[in-house]
């Protein structure tokens, strides 16, 4: 495996870092084998970035023969689109390495925790609209192949977690409807969105369920095939659900440590090309 960190140059000027987990191939198996990446954006509010949804998802990721990538993208005072711009851009790096870090560049998902899972959805939803065509990207380098949204902030209506839309947003913004329905991403699904696992908890005391069941419905009135999970227990942030990414006691939630068994087992649907190695 080889590690290395990035820098990402976004057409605003801003600058985050990807850092990269590959796996190298063993030439005696199969020295042209392309794997399936996943492009991964911690959560935090958008005013920091939780490290325990970062390396650790990364590293799960691998265990299933993923290319694993984390995008350390601006977070406050930075405001919309900075972040979506960086997304943009990883996605532009990572597409544009496939040969040389050995993916299928027609099996590249993003992946996103909470407000990480905000700006995953936004991506999903504007890598082939104006605001990014406007910066200079091409819908073609950019296209997510899959969806990855783990418990989302998905509204800025009524069960918003409204500390992230306000800090994307800024205090002139944050109070302007307008905007707010702009970054309801439930408003905003349409046939571009790609295939989409989501999966959340009943319990989430933070971002309520029903933001992943709006974004669910939406996709299927759009006819975007999607997969959604709705775990029993769980607090909001859990990441691995294991001790491993756990912040405190309470949130180890043991029945919804099977996601990313559950997500693996989508992947291979979804990609059997990319994975008709296994």
């Amino acid at each position: 495996m080889k590690t290395f960190m990035s820098a990402i140059e976004g057409t605003d000027g801003t600058t985050a870092e990807l850092d990269a987990y590959l796996l190298e191939n063993v030439e005696a198996i199969d020295a042209e084998r392309r794997r399936p990446a996943v492009l991964i954006l911690p959560g935090g509010g958008y005013s920091h970035l939780s490290p325990r949804e970062g390396e650790p998802i990364a590293i799960r990721m691998l265990s299933y023969g993923y290319q694993a990538f984390v995008l350390r993208y601006s977070v406050a005072p930075s405001r919309y689109p900075v972040s979506l711009l960086q997304t943009a851009e990883a996605m532009r790096t990572i597409r544009a390495n496939a040969d040389a870090w050995h993916i299928d560049p027609d099996a590249i998902a993003v992946c996103g925790f909470s407000a990480g899972g905000h700006l995953a959805g936004l991506f999903a939803e504007s890598w082939a609209g104006p605001v990014l065509g406007e910066a200079g990207f091409v819908p073609v380098d950019i296209k997510p192949n899959a969806l990855i949204l783990c418990y989302p902030v998905i509204t800025g209506g009524a069960f918003a977690h409204r500390r992230s839309i306000s800090t994307l947003l800024g205090p002139q913004r944050a109070d302007d409807e307008a905007w707010r329905d702009a970054m309801s991403l439930e408003k905003h699904v349409s046939a571009d969105v790609p295939p989409s696992f989501i999966w959340t908890t009943a319990t989430d005391e933070k971002v309520p369920a029903v933001n992943s069941m709006m974004f669910a419905q939406a996709l299927a009135c759009a006819g975007v095939p999607y997969e959604l999970h709705v775990f029993s227990e769980g607090m909001h942030g859990v990441a691995l659900a294991t001790g491993e990414t756990a912040h405190t006691p309470d949130s180890i939630a043991p029945c919804a440590q099977v996601w990313p068994d559950l997500l693996d087992a989508w992947m291979e649907r979804t990609f059997p090309k990319a994975l008709s190695w296994r």
